[in-house]
Parts: structure tokens; C-alpha cells; sequence
């Protein structure tokens, strides 16, 4: 049974998170355009593109090899919040998230050999209310520009985090404990552990 591994993501995030659990693998990016289809559920959207981004890559690599793919987006009133296009935009979804809940939601997608296996995890924040100088200066931090929702909750917006439900990691981008759940069921072995870099 092959045990190579294969992130199908460009995310330093996700890549991060792999290393810091430990699980071995290579990461090459997917081309999947990410826009949400007519009628699409936020929970609909991110399944159907993880599945895309495994299949893309999988299309492309040697066979038998297991390839996880992965969308997360920022939900709120029903919206799916992707990346900013810019600071104005990013400001925009800090004041959608200002003082109130909203949902992170991941969706995980693993490929193997006779193995398709797909999950949703979804994550509760809820944000402090923010003043109109703290979304400006978060908006043109440039920390926004890459991330889905307009935030990293690792980074310069972890003080605007009140609370969360769920899981933590999934927030990053990429629900760890979930991940190595699908892995152990579809056989996958790792061949050899890495370890945490210091």
C-alpha cells in the first residue's frame, strides 16, 4: 500500500499544519477556479472543491498515491466570504465580522487508491465588536490579502477572537484531527513520522 501522501494546496498554512503533526508529504498546488456555483451552500461549496482540488492534482501524479484536497471559507448570514481583493474589501468583511458569530467552514477531500473519502468541519467564532481605526489598520496590515474571511486567527487578528467553538485548526485551514481520521480509514500509512521543526 502506497503511503506517499500529497497536499493539493499551496497554503503555507496547510503545509504547516502537516509538518506540525507530523504527517509526512508533498504539497503542489491544484488550478481550480474557487467561485461559488448557483445555489451552492457554503457547506456544498467547499466539498465540491476540495473533491476538485484532489481530483486536479491526482489527475497529474503518479497512481496510487493519496491526495488530500481542502477549501475553507468564512460564512456569515449566509454569505461565503472569500479572499479580499483589496484593503477596502478585506475592511469590509472585518465590519461583516465585527461583534458577532460567524462560521468557518473546511471542507477535506482524500483520493486514494479505491479510496474517496470527503468530510465538512465547521468551527464557531465569535469577534469583539472592532472600532473603525481597528479595521483600518487590520484592513491595510496586509495580513488579509491571502485569507479567506479577511483574517488570520494565528496572526494579527487573534486579539479580536472573543471565543471559539470547534476546532481550533480548522480556523488555519485545515482540521488536523479530521485529517489523520480519514487517513487511518483509508489505509494510509506513513512510512516515516516527521518532526516538528523548532
Amino acid at each position: 500500500m502506497s503511503s506517499h501522501l500529497i497536499l493539493a494546496s499551496n497554503s503555507p498554512r496547510r503545509r504547516d499544519l502537516l509538518r506540525l503533526a507530523g504527517i509526512p508529504f508533498e504539497a503542489i498546488a491544484s488550478n481550480v477556479e474557487e467561485r461559488v456555483g448557483p445555489g451552492e451552500s457554503p457547506e456544498q461549496y467547499v466539498r465540491r472543491l476540495a473533491l476538485e482540488k484532489a481530483e486536479n492534482v491526482a489527475g497529474r501524479v503518479t497512481p496510487g498515491a493519496y491526495v488530500l484536497g481542502a477549501d475553507t471559507e468564512v460564512e456569515v448570514d449566509g454569505q461565503v466570504l472569500g479572499k479580499p481583493e483589496s484593503p477596502e474589501d478585506a475592511a469590509r468583511m472585518m465590519t461583516l465580522l465585527s461583534g458577532r458569530a460567524h462560521r468557518v467552514i473546511t471542507g477535506i477531500c482524500l483520493l486514494g487508491p479505491a479510496t474517496r473519502l470527503q468530510e465538512t468541519v465547521t468551527t464557531l467564532v465569535v469577534f469583539t465588536p472592532l472600532t473603525d481605526s481597528e479595521i483600518a489598520e487590520y484592513a491595510h496590515s496586509g495580513e488579509p490579502m491571502d485569507k479567506a474571511g479577511g483574517y488570520a486567527i494565528q496572526g494579527l487578528a487573534a486579539k479580536f477572537v472573543e471565543r471559539i467553538e470547534g476546532c481550533y485548526f480548522n480556523v488555519m485551514g485545515l482540521p488536523v484531527a479530521a485529517v489523520y481520521r480519514l487517513l487511518k480509514e483509508s489505509g494510509w500509512k506513513a512510512s516515516s513520522v516527521l518532526r516538528p521543526e523548532r
